[in-house]
Formats: C-alpha cells, structure tokens, sequence
C-alpha cells in the first residue's frame, strides 16, 4: 500500500544543498522528498539523515530562491527509484536521468531502487574472461576482464576522455557472440566535452550499444551524486535483467568525490584527509563493489571509472582510496604526454591483479603471460638506464645496455603509442611485442619459455 505524502513548512535551516526540517520523527534514509519552492516549482531531495524530529534533506537541484518561512517539504516515503528499460540503449540522459536527446521519456519495463546493493561475495563468479579494448598497453600488459574494476588514473589535461571514448567504442568481449553494451557515466565535464562524448559516439555508431549519463560542470554539484548510482542502475538492469555485457566508464571520480565533500561541509561534519569525509571510503565502494559477474546469471558489470589526480599526486585521497578498493589501476603518465605519445599510459606502476585469470591459451594466446613479464623487465632496465645515462654519459654502456636503450624508445613510441582510432587485436598486439623483444640475442629473453621463443622470436638464431 502506498503510503500518503506528508508535507511539512517547518524548514528550519538551509546550509548550501542542505536543509534541516523539524517536526518529522518518521522520515526514512534515502526517502525521497519534494521541495516545493514559492514560485511553484518542485526540487527532488533525498534524506541524510534522520533524528530527534528532525530530518536532514539533500536538494539536488540546489536550494536557491528557497524561503524558509513559505517553502514545503513532502516526504514519499518510498527511496529513489529508476525507471529503466532495454530502449535506454542509444539515449542520451542528464545527470539525473532526465532524456536530453529530445527523444521523450524512457517507456520503463520496471522500477530500480538506484542505491543498489554490492553483490553477495558467495554469489560473486571469478572474473576471467578476456575483454579485447584495443589499446595494447591493457590488453598486452594490465589486461582487463569481464567483471573487474580497473581505474584509470589521470591528471589534469591529459587525454583520459579520449581514452575513454576510444575504449567505448573498441571494447568487446572476445570470443563470444554475447550482447555487449556500454554504460558512460559523466561527472562535472564541460559543455565542450559533453559535445565531444556525444559526437564520439554517434559518429562511430558506439551510441546505438551505449547510455550515456551527462552532468554537466555548470549542472547542480549535488546532482553528481546520483548520477553514478543512476548509471551503476542501469548496468544492472541490462546485465542481470537483459543478459548482457556491460561497461561501464565512470569520469571523473574526483568531481564525484568533490561533490561529497561540499555536502559533508554543509552537514557540519568532522573532515577527513584534505576536507573529504571519513566515509569517503565506504561511499566509493558502494560504486565500486556494484561491478562483477553473479551465479547463474548471464549477464556481468566491468568498470573502468576514471579519475583525475590533483597535482599528479597518486596519493590523493581519492586515488588512494580507490587502488585499495580496486583491482589494479591504468597510470597516464605527463612525461609520456609531453613526448607526443598517445594514449601516454606509463606502464610500470600499472597493475591489473586479475589479469592471470583472463589470458593464455583458449582465452589470449599461451605466450601472452611470458611475453608480459619479459617486456615489463625489459622497460624497466632500459628506463634505470635511461636515467644513468642523464646524470653520467653513456661511455660506460655495453652493447646489451645500448640494446635495452633501443628498446626503450620503440616500446613508447610502437607499443605503447597508437592512433586515436586504431584498435588492435590482441594477436596484433603480442605480435608487436615479439617484433620488440627480437631485438635482444635469446639468451637475454630469461623469462620466457623456450618453446615460445622457438615458436615466435623473430631474430637472428645463433
């Protein structure tokens, strides 16, 4: 039975996107309210928090030109529901699942409660399967698979929305013949990118497979809240209720984490690290711990949330937080960036923990592992040399050191460089890293198995 709105005009305090209502002793966490403002016009708020007659509301379109004394506040009763439904596919949303494609509202085949729920550890099947992106510094050295969540850490003015709209559209699960879709999540981006997201995915024919949830830079901060679990809302209902394979691409985290922050302030609340609040973790693993494959389901949620560090400083609170929760992270490097390399990702403190499980034979190839460890020592030598050579010349360098130079320079520029809609296959992709490695005599290649070195090594024998 529904239960009836109770509409109260006691609002005893407005703080930045908060409001304090007295009187109420019933209000719920999460419940829904309307704000009635007195121009007529309504506002969704959501409860905080609820104690001694008095509830706590988020507005999410800001509580501006709210007057205390005339405005009303009405409790639902009910939490945040969605309504979602399999046309999502190919529609453009705001950040807070308003259509803004000029396509009319969404004819829902159900309602979603958008918090959602992390899923059930015993329900959880291991992610293993391989998902091709493309971009031959995942697929080849930080692989991602189907039910990870695998960040990807930015700084400010890198290419990580290029990044991100050049995997939307390459992604696929490969191997299979299942449906794939992609779930774009953006937060805080400017009117500019918002054009550049939209224009990606309709110009490549990524949107008909993809929903896309814009908020805005100049769009309510609060709202940035929402639009993640409004996204992560949508994965579920095409993964578990449609069967398909899901991405989904959450940017930027940061803004995500900076809207909490003003509503932590705004609650008068003892700060954490940097101004967030102690519960920043939590908060970011209910998103995060929304992504995985489930028992007897077809379907399966992989994020690639992107976040951008201030002052390139991975121990960010954010990043930080997030590289506990996660399983690994994608490192853009500005160095990378400044020497035209693109995409610039830095490959030696990337890391993807569930790689192992998702490449070999019948998954990869069975040289894919070797191949990994071989070029990550390799770069690893030759950026120790590099950086010798800076601070003491290069008389003292042997041939093999002169080698691992060589190597250095074709790995950023061949390997880990690529064109901006060049998507590589993963054969193509470990083909490239043989035709690097063969530079070396075989004696050098001690990580490698000599049945793939006899198979694949592509120099002189001797």
């Amino acid at each position: 039975m529904t239960q009836p709105l109770r509409e109260f005009r006691s609002v005893v305090r407005v703080a930045g996107p908060i409001l304090a209502v007295s009187g109420i002793d019933d209000a719920g966490y999460n419940e829904v309210v309307h704000v009635l403002l007195p121009d007529g016009t309504m506002r969704l708020g959501q409860v905080l928090e609820s104690r001694m007659g008095m509830a706590i509301v988020m507005v999410f379109g800001g509580t501006r030109d709210l007057d205390c004394d005339v405005s009303a506040v009405r409790f639902t009763g009910k939490p945040l529901m969605m309504p979602v439904a399999k046309e999502m596919l190919g529609r453009i949303f705001s950040g807070s699942a308003e259509p803004i494609d000029g396509g009319g509202r969404v004819v829902p085949e159900k309602e979603m409660e958008i918090s959602g729920y992390a899923i059930n550890p015993t329900r959880r099947e291991f992610p293993e399967d391989f998902i091709e992106t493309g971009i031959s510094a995942i697929d080849g050295m930080n692989t991602l698979v189907r039910g990870q969540k695998l960040p990807v850490f930015s700084g400010s003015g890198l290419p990580h929305s290029q990044l991100a709209a050049q995997i939307t559209r390459q992604a696929r699960v490969r191997g299979t013949e299942e449906s794939f879709a992609v779930v774009f999540a953006a937060m805080g981006i400017t009117h500019e990118e918002a054009r550049f997201f939209i224009r990606e995915f309709s110009e490549t024919g990524a949107r008909a497979h993809a929903v896309l949830f814009l908020n805005r830079a100049d769009d309510p901060a609060i709202e940035r809240i929402v639009t993640p679990r409004l996204a992560l809302t949508a994965a579920e209902y095409l993964a578990f209720d449609c069967g398909m394979h899901v991405l989904v691409v959450m940017q930027d985290i940061t803004a995500y984490c900076e809207a909490l922050r003003e509503v932590s302030a705004a609650r008068e609340e003892i700060p954490a690290r940097r101004g967030y609040p102690g519960y920043m973790y939590t908060d970011l693993a209910s998103l995060y711990e929304r992504a995985g494959r489930v028992k007897g389901r077809a379907g399966s949620i992989t994020q690639l949330p992107i976040l951008s560090m201030p002052d390139d400083d991975i121990t960010h609170p954010v990043p930080d937080l997030t590289g506990y929760i996660t399983e690994g992270q994608i490192v853009l490097s500005r160095e990378l960036h400044r020497k035209g390399i693109y995409p610039p990702i830095d490959v030696l403190p990337c890391l993807s923990r569930l790689m192992q499980g998702g490449i070999g034979k019948e998954r990869t190839r069975a040289d894919h592992a070797d191949v990994s460890s071989q070029l990550y020592a390799a770069y690893a030598r030759g950026r120790r040399l590099a950086g010798l050579v800076a601070v003491i010349g290069d008389e003292g360098l042997t041939d093999t050191d002169r080698l691992y130079l060589t190597f250095l320079e074709r790995f950023e520029e061949e390997f880990v460089g690529q064109k901006r809609d060049e998507g590589r296959s993963i054969g193509e992709t470990l083909d490239r890293a043989w035709d690097l490695l063969s530079i070396f005599p075989q004696d050098e290649l001690k990580r490698i198995n000599p049945a793939f070195i006899r198979e694949y090594y592509r120099g002189e024998i001797g």
